[in-house]
Formats: C-alpha cells, structure tokens, sequence
C-alpha cells in the first residue's frame, strides 16, 4: 500500500534518522524543494549517504531536482550503483520529459511524477501513457495553486475537477495516484478533511510534510471496518450456490454485479495489505 508519502529534506541528518523508525509507507529523500540552492551539492551527498545506510521501514525514494537546472543531472548521475525504491522528478510536462528522465534511471527502478504546472494537467492522458518505468503521478499542490493563483481552503473546491483527472489518468494507465501536501502541520481537522476527500477522489495516499500526519493518512486511506464487512458480504454471496452462474445477485438492500465482487476482492487485499504492515511508533 502507499497511504502515506513522508517528504524529508536529505540535508536534516536528524529527520532522516527519525524516518528509519517511522510507520509510513514510503518516504521521500527530498533534494528538490526542500533544500536551498546553496546546499543542493551537500543533500545530494547525504541522500547518497542515506541510501547507502538503508535501515529504513517504509519504502525510500529521492526527489531529484529537474534536468532543466543545473542540479538535475548530477542528481540522477549520483543514483549510480544506488537501488532506491523510486525516484520523483518533478514538473514533468510532457512524456518526452517522462523518457528523458527515465534513461538516466538506474536499471529497474521505478519513476514517479509530479503534476504541479498547468501544463502537465493538460497533458495527463499523454504523460500517464509514456509507459515503463512509470509508476505513479504525484500531485503536486502548491506549485499548481501558485502557477494558477487559485484560493484554496479545506474544501479545496477550485481543485476538485484536477483531482479527478489526475486519478482518471493515472486509473486509466495502471499508475499510482498521491494527492498533495497539507502545509497546516498543526493543523489536525484540515489533514483529516484532505485525506478523506482525497480517497473519496480515489487516490491510493497522501504526501505528508510531517510524521505526525502519517497516522491520519493511514487510517484515510485504509479500508475501513464497515467497508470490509460489506466486501465479506458480497464475496460470502457470491460463493453461495445459488449465485453460480449469475451475473448480478441481491446482497441485503442491494443489488450487486461481478464488477461489485471484483471490487470487493482489491478491497480485502488492500485490508489486508495494511493490517500485515507493521505498526512503529515514532522514535
């Protein structure tokens, strides 16, 4: 499962110790947004440092900077001899972008990307399609909210229709869905608001900025109780003998199809996924 996306700045020893211990299911080395200009040679050194420690719980990756700065080729050029679990480009904006970046990738390593410019949310069908190492589309919020000067409260109601798109190309090419950043550390009811909209969009996670967000995002994007008892009760429905042959059966007050037990089956396996990961608490 990846409920929860840490980003942590590859220049703080001290968060990337603390991300070893952590609950989430990935965490980002981030060598792009987080670190300043004049420390960019110094985080690249300490994400190489990172990786080749290893230690970590979650799935790590880097967020490298673009190859159209002056860090971006070094950047991909230090993952050499690294095997991280993927790499985050960021402002991709065409699949051109997308193949460029990926054929400086180590053999094997999947790509992520960000969606973070208008641009790239007219262009998702074509940037989604580029194909392998394609992994997963990342939104990217604050880049796009600047870029389109929206206005966004807890609702994020000028976003909604790019929310859509985003999981609709991804959805629509096997990739990975992550919705973007809550800023508002502090802000606890806002984190909940945008993690449970974000799955109702149908995103897979969240991009978190600090660990205490990780367990509001786990629980979001986890299936809940009441979901899994419907899901048993449509695969239990189905099993029965008199369902052997039938393309739509009643299960309570509903009406329920194949596509229904379908569902049912990712739902349990995504249950299951996250009851089998291991809860840390954080050092």
């Amino acid at each position: 499962m990846t409920r929860s996306v840490l980003y942590l700045p590859a220049s703080n020893p001290r968060a990337i110790e603390k991300a070893r211990g952590l609950n989430a299911d990935a965490v980002i080395l981030d060598i792009e947004d987080a670190v300043a200009p004049e420390t960019k040679v110094e985080a690249r050194q300490a994400m190489v440092a990172a990786l080749s420690a290893g230690g970590f719980r979650a799935r790590v990756g880097v967020r490298v900077n673009g190859l159209d700065t002056p860090w971006g080729a070094d950047d991909l050029g230090a993952l050499s001899g690294l095997t991280p679990d993927f790499v985050v480009a960021p402002k991709i904006e065409s699949p051109e972008a997308v193949h460029e970046v990926a054929a400086r990738l180590p053999v094997g390593v999947p790509l992520w990307i960000m969606v973070e410019t208008p641009l790239s949310v007219l262009r998702l069908d074509q940037i989604a399609g580029a194909g392998a190492p394609l992994a997963a589309l990342m939104l990217g919020i604050n880049d796009f909210g600047e870029r389109m000067n929206l206005i966004l409260g807890p609702e994020r109601e000028p976003l909604k229709p790019w929310l859509a798109a985003v999981v609709a190309a991804a959805r629509g090419h096997g990739l990975l869905a992550i919705d973007g950043v809550v800023n508002a550390t502090d802000d606890a009811d806002r984190l909940r608001t945008e993690c449970l909209q974000g799955r109702a969009f149908g995103f897979d996670g969240k991009s978190l900025i600090h660990p205490a967000q990780i367990d509001a995002a786990n629980i979001a994007f986890s299936p809940s109780p009441e979901e899994v008892a419907k899901a048993h009760e449509v695969v239990a429905a189905f099993a029965d003998a008199e369902a052997q042959g039938k393309g739509a059966i009643r299960v309570g007050y509903r009406m329920v199809e194949r596509l229904h037990l379908d569902a049912a089956h990712r739902l349990l396996a995504r249950h299951e996924a996250a009851s089998t990961t291991p809860v840390v608490k954080p050092i």
